[in-house]
């Protein structure tokens, strides 16, 4: 007799609510005149438990993107490092840095809105979760509320050049 695999249910009712949450994050971060990316980290029961945006500017510390400090939020909150049932939900694919963490923080799921052409780790320039040597496996999500997310980077940096742009002159 065959063995069938059967797929995992994933619950993705609430994709839209909590990219809705990581979106209000990447707001805080562009006010903070941030790169607008904004992240929540959400339990097995639904509730956030981790929250983060960019501030690699205003805390001087390149390892301050949205990802890492909604992971060092959770892990708080939860009192442990390993976050084996909770999702991330990002405004924006994760780079190297925030995918290496999402696998070592054990994540069972990642969520994200746009696709990072220039960066991103996970579809886009390197596809680290699609490696199968890689002990542990993060289901994907990507393109929830993406014309938002893009949208609010592409006002974003179009402000940031006007801006360049005045100086200039």
């Amino acid at each position: 007799m065959e063995e069938v695999k059967r797929a995992s249910r994933v619950d993705t009712s609430r994709d839209v609510e909590f990219m809705s949450e990581a979106l209000a994050e990447a707001h805080k971060a562009m006010l903070e005149g941030e790169v607008p990316v904004g992240a929540v980290v959400v339990d097995p029961q639904g509730k956030i438990v981790g929250r983060g945006h960019n501030r690699v500017i205003s805390d001087k510390d390149p390892s301050a993107h949205a990802e890492i400090l909604a992971l060092r939020d959770a892990a708080r909150t939860t009192e442990n490092y390993r976050l084996e049932d909770c999702s991330l939900y990002v405004t924006l694919e994760p780079c190297p840095m925030c995918s290496g963490a999402i696998i070592g923080a054990r994540l069972s799921r990642l969520v994200y809105g746009a696709k990072d052409d220039k960066a991103g780790a996970v579809d886009s320039v390197v596809k680290l979760f699609k490696i199968d040597r890689l002990n542990h496996h993060t289901r994907v999500t990507g393109g929830v509320l993406q014309d938002q997310s893009l949208q609010l980077l592409r006002d974003f940096f179009a402000r940031l050049r006007q801006i360049r742009g005045r100086k200039s002159e």
